[in-house]
């Protein structure tokens, strides 16, 4: 089973059904050791929303949009633009294919995620691919709406996937199948923990620790603002993985972190702090035992 940051417990209420239906497949179909983020904006300076991220070690980079569009309401499709009702929108192969361009041109930055090799130095490390589920739409109905010689053009037919691909009557190994097939090109490759924790300090900066936990009791404010662009360095701190995943799973209402001494619990608050900074308009209150830690947060913070 898969891990879907976060929970799928803690974001189905905001999710769309296509949304849900996913990822409760990718969840249940993927291996172990596969990480999927839903709704999670990536990037620095361009930041984009992509549906779905899936990190496989053995397959590389996957990014999906969802649509719970119907057949009845597509018209006047182009490589662009998509006329959905009566509503102009971004076709939906164009924003994924931005979106992908914006994280791979990110993570091609880091010397420890490019080939070296002379014929091809620069390239990405791992295969990476994007495609569009569209939950509603079967792939019989996309063929009588518009003609497979102009699909590739349009919508191609191999970056989609269709509502009667992912039922439950299709097995498991034909599902993965259907998802590594969105890979424009493979090779044989194994993404290790160290290329995976490089990934998620460029993809997701807010998971960044710039601090021990003997800085919180500091009062030098030398820390690169979270914001601001940052090369990255040979040897990266982050969140571990269930820290992130707790961190991003929350949810609503009150919550007590317990955990011995360094184990990210002031991580982990100083995340919420910034998450619902970003998600709400009203001021968020921070409260803790001492003035040097308040005076801390509160410079982590700005």
């Amino acid at each position: 089973m898969a891990e879907l940051i976060p929970t799928l417990n803690s974001c189905t209420e905001k999710m769309r059904s296509g949304e849900r239906r996913l990822a409760k497949r990718l969840e249940a179909s993927l291996d172990n050791d596969c990480l999927c983020w839903y709704d999670i904006p990536v990037g620095q300076q361009q930041r984009r929303y992509p549906d779905f991220i899936i990190l496989n070690p053995e397959r590389g980079l996957l990014l999906l949009e969802v649509k719970d569009w119907r057949i009845e309401h597509l018209h006047n499709v182009n490589k662009a633009y998509v006329e959905y009702g009566h509503i102009t929108k971004v076709n939906p192969i164009e924003q994924v294919r931005q979106c992908s361009y914006v994280v791979i041109n990110q993570l091609k930055t880091d010397k420890q995620l490019i080939q070296q090799d002379d014929r091809y130095k620069g390239s990405l490390c791992m295969p990476y691919g994007y495609g569009v589920f569209f939950s509603h739409i079967t792939r019989k109905q996309l063929n009588n709406a518009i003609p497979i010689d102009e699909q590739a053009n349009l919508l191609p037919p191999h970056l989609i996937i269709c509502s009667d691909e992912i039922t439950d009557a299709v097995s498991h190994e034909s599902f993965n199948q259907a998802l590594w097939a969105l890979f424009p090109y493979q090779f044989k490759t194994t993404i290790t923990s160290v290329q995976r924790d490089r990934i998620r300090w460029h993809l997701f900066p807010e998971i960044r620790i710039t601090h021990t936990q003997a800085d919180f009791f500091q009062t030098d404010e030398t820390d690169v603002g979270r914001g601001s662009y940052q090369s990255a360095p040979d040897i990266i701190r982050i969140m571990d993985i269930q820290q992130e995943l707790l961190s991003r799973s929350l949810g609503e209402g009150h919550r007590v972190i317990h955990g011995v001494a360094g184990s990210g619990k002031t991580l982990i608050l100083l995340y919420r702090c910034l998450y619902l900074a970003e998600v709400l308009t009203t001021p968020i209150l921070v409260l803790c035992y001492n003035m040097t830690l308040a005076a801390r947060l509160k410079c982590q913070m700005a």
